[in-house]
């Protein structure tokens, strides 16, 4: 009786094994793949993207005029670009050109700190429109503003002060350098011109800022943050591989 009772656990084991090692095939499989794509980092990704969609309505964007359109095409780019490694800033700026030059259309948002940092005026090329950009363009000399995700690069002093480059990332304003189109102050961006002539004063295509608040913004964006100039043109929508959620 004994001899049968051994005898039967070789058995037992091979039937174990055969039913069991293709599991053990799969946890292998799982295993690998998780080392090509860490699950830590799966993981970091996820919470991160939650937490800016979340800064939408803890921030009160929406009462401050930025719809959440705007701003979940904004985070798609900049999601993009960060994973492409050309974000070393993880600040992003949006300028809303869906909305009159009498409005504060530029919001500028620290995803570290998780707060709003600037919401003020911008301008828009002069050609672009008078109190409403309705024109682009990604042509020299145009006078227009261009279209789509930009990163900042380099700062200088100009003829108005501190100023900032920008990179254009996308084909509606791949010539962004070459057209000269930076960041700089304009004593045209202010409430009161606005006032007095129904719109703010416009630029020959650059997203110029208050002489009061130029300084600070670009110090606080400058070298590798992203910028994401946004009309509801189909035009733009039709082609950018940025802005798409």
């Amino acid at each position: 009786m004994k001899k049968i009772r051994f005898a039967i656990i070789p058995a037992v084991l091979v039937a174990i094994s055969f039913f069991f090692l293709p599991e053990l095939s799969k946890a292998k499989k799982i295993s690998a793949s998780l080392q090509s794509a860490p699950f830590a980092e799966v993981l970091t990704q996820d919470s991160n993207t939650s937490d800016l969609n979340n800064l939408y309505d803890s921030l009160g964007l929406e009462a401050k005029g930025l719809s959440r359109e705007t701003y979940d095409l904004a985070v798609a780019g900049y999601n993009k670009l960060t994973a492409a490694g050309k974000i070393s800033n993880n600040k992003l700026s949006i300028v809303d050109f869906s909305q009159a030059s009498t409005k504060k259309r530029l919001y500028v948002i620290d995803f570290a700190s998780k707060q709003l940092l600037f919401n003020t005026m911008v301008a828009h090329g002069k050609n672009s429109g008078e109190l409403m950009a309705k024109n682009f363009s990604n042509v020299a000399e145009s006078n227009q503003s261009s279209l789509g995700f930009y990163v900042t690069a380099e700062k200088y002093m100009g003829k108005h002060g501190l100023s900032m480059r920008l990179d254009g990332m996308e084909k509606s304003n791949s010539r962004a350098r070459e057209r000269a189109i930076v960041m700089h102050a304009a004593d045209y961006v202010s409430e009161g011109f606005a006032k007095s002539r129904g719109f703010i004063g416009r630029s020959w295509g650059c997203p110029a800022v208050s002489p009061e608040v130029n300084e600070q913004i670009i110090n606080a964006v400058g070298n590798g943050s992203c910028l994401f100039i946004y009309s509801p043109q189909q035009s733009y929508l039709s082609e950018t591989t940025l802005a798409v959620k």
